[in-house]
């Protein structure tokens, strides 16, 4: 858990550099675009799951693999939004130990609700978001190239973050979420084992607002 909130915390000390500058009505005030109900994300993340995601073999783990990520949300008020996320592609893990490897690539998706702290013209915007979420596992390979299987993993997506904004329409983007799910292991058809996945994924983007 400690690096995944190191690297939030590193993005979000990039994404402060960016400006505020809201737009100007006719009238003077400031445009903090309240009015636009949907949002855009395109950005890049780091998957890590779980060190020991092998529970039954402590000696195997799976390394993060870094992917494209998009989301769009609809904005019901200032505050509540619902958003569909997704990777854009799929990250690759190594399986990790002594005298053992092989791969296994993972592409998350969810929905999730999300509640936004303040008010649209704030120079910075927290969130936190609860949902669901589930992966397509591709690619699975020991390191003597033999094929072992990999059921979908699928659970709860919790998130937390916050928007930076640069005027009404952009803005930049830094989060961590984290997906709870678990996954049975198969070799020739037959269940050898399960993996306790239970991925990190930490990332920054830029966003605009329609």
């Amino acid at each position: 858990m400690k690096l995944p909130l190191l690297s939030l915390a590193i993005a979000t000390t990039f994404a402060l550099s960016a400006p505020v500058a809201f737009a100007q009505n006719a009238d003077g005030t400031s445009d903090t675009g309240a009015h636009k109900r949907v949002s855009v994300v395109a950005g890049y993340g780091i998957l890590k799951p779980k060190s020991d995601a092998f529970g039954s073999d402590p000696d195997r783990g799976l390394k993060g693999g870094g992917l494209p990520t998009a989301s769009v949300a609809y904005h019901i008020t200032d505050n509540i939004a619902v958003e569909a996320w997704g990777a854009v592609d799929k990250a690759e893990h190594k399986v990790a130990g002594a005298g053992i490897g092989g791969r296994v690539k993972a592409q998350p998706y969810g929905i999730s609700g999300q509640y936004h702290f303040g008010h649209s013209g704030q120079a910075i915007r927290p969130y936190v978001g609860l949902g669901y979420y589930q992966a397509n596992i591709s690619g699975e390979r020991d390191v003597d190239g033999q094929h072992f299987g990999m059921s979908t993993p699928k659970g709860a997506m919790g998130t937390v973050g916050a928007d930076f904004n640069i005027n009404d329409r952009w803005f930049t983007r830094a989060e961590a979420r984290y997906m709870d799910g678990k996954s049975d292991v198969t070799r020739a058809g037959l269940k050898v084992g399960e993996a306790q996945i239970d991925p990190w994924l930490v990332g920054v983007g830029i966003g605009a607002r329609f």
